[in-house]
């Protein structure tokens, strides 16, 4: 069995992931591609299309969302992610047991569910949401109504768990401002959920987007459980590799695994990037240099600069009085290639963030 090394895997998931060039393909078919884009935040994932796409414009997406062609939606790992219509109606029966999980095991929720009959819950949910779109503080107020003995904050989050429900805009539009509204995902688009996809369709669309993988690594992306019996009936359909600790690694036979020694472009990363929170194992691109960065367990999640593929930056992005600063700092001393390959493609970047105004690139020192 072939062992692929972590620099090879490196490469062949970069190349899955539209990093390792940017791709020519519209802002819909690559988010169908990557089995959706985490969007948990309003606006920091437009970034991870700007460094996938080549020509992307952030009004083509917004009129995705306002056009109902694509939602933000509650679905691996019980987060938000952007996804087309049909891929949302696919998605969220298959990951259902994920939201239910999460919705009875939540620190601030799961209490709150103890004697509560959810499927009246849900029932009610819906008749609400089909008569509006309502923030979570509005149906929490009027499910309230009903449970008085409830928080809720509580009823709320169990219909966004119980229901498939998505984010209206204005909310993740581009430029645009907006509460989080929900409303329910069939009445919105008209695709109801279905079970047209089957678990085993939904793996393999994850190894063709973030392979070759683990077991752990398919689960730890979608939330799910036990799918080493997934897999093992993939098998005969699969081209089976192991990693340089001797885990076995899964891969559709003809999905690209390029060179290992491709060269990799300097991408700057947004704080919720697929490729960070996709595998169990992520040293195929975390570097020793962040763990040691003693980064805060509960402060705001880092945006990370990859070079030759690999994360070796933090960034951060600011506006002040008209001027677009950003603030690379590195975790070791930069080569004076790579600190231009971070200066150009960070220009490329604040033009796309501020269009308007003047711009300004700084470099840290290591660990300041």
């Amino acid at each position: 069995m072939q062992t692929l090394t972590r620099r090879a895997l490196n490469r062949a998931t970069l190349d899955r992931q539209l990093l390792l060039r940017r791709a020519g393909l519209t802002p819909l078919r690559a988010v169908e591609h990557l089995v959706g884009l985490q969007a948990q935040t309003p606006h920091t994932w437009y970034v991870g299309l700007w460094s996938r796409l080549s020509g992307f414009r952030p009004e083509d997406v917004s009129a995705l969302l306002t056009e109902r062609k694509a939602v933000r939606i509650a679905l691996m790992r019980s987060t938000v992610h952007l996804v087309g219509a049909a891929d949302a109606a696919a998605l969220r029966p298959l990951v259902q047991p994920v939201l239910d999980r999460d919705l009875f095991a939540n620190h601030t929720h799961g209490r709150a569910m103890r004697g509560l009959d959810t499927g009246e819950v849900a029932a009610e949910g819906r008749r609400l949401l089909d008569e509006r779109p309502l923030t979570p503080a509005e149906l929490g107020g009027l499910l309230a109504e009903r449970w008085p003995d409830r928080a809720p904050a509580s009823l709320a989050y169990a219909v966004r768990n119980l229901l498939p429900v998505v984010q209206t805009p204005p909310r993740g539009v581009w430029g645009a401002r907006g509460r989080t509204a929900h409303a329910p995902l069939a009445s919105w688009t008209g695709a109801p959920p279905h079970a047209d996809l089957t678990l085993d369709g939904m793996v393999l669309r994850y190894l063709a987007a973030f392979g070759p993988a683990t077991v752990r690594d398919v689960q730890r992306w979608c939330g799910l459980t036990r799918l080493a019996e997934v897999l093992d009936r993939l098998r005969p359909r699969l081209a089976v590799f192991r990693d340089e600790n001797g885990a076995e690694l899964f891969d559709l036979p003809d999905a690209p695994r390029p060179d290992p020694e491709t060269p990799a472009p300097a991408r700057y990363l947004y704080d919720f990037d697929n490729l960070l929170l996709s595998h169990h194992d992520r040293s195929r691109v975390v570097t020793d240099g962040l763990r040691q960065q003693n980064l805060p367990p509960h402060g705001p999640v880092p945006r990370l600069v990859l070079l030759d593929g690999f994360t070796a930056a933090t960034w951060t992005f600011a506006e002040t009085r008209g001027v677009a600063v950003l603030t690379v700092r590195p975790f070791a001393p930069l080569p004076p290639a790579d600190r231009a390959a971070l200066a150009a493609e960070g220009a490329a970047l604040l033009a796309f963030l501020a269009p308007e105004g003047s711009h300004e690139i700084r470099f840290t020192d290591p660990g300041s």
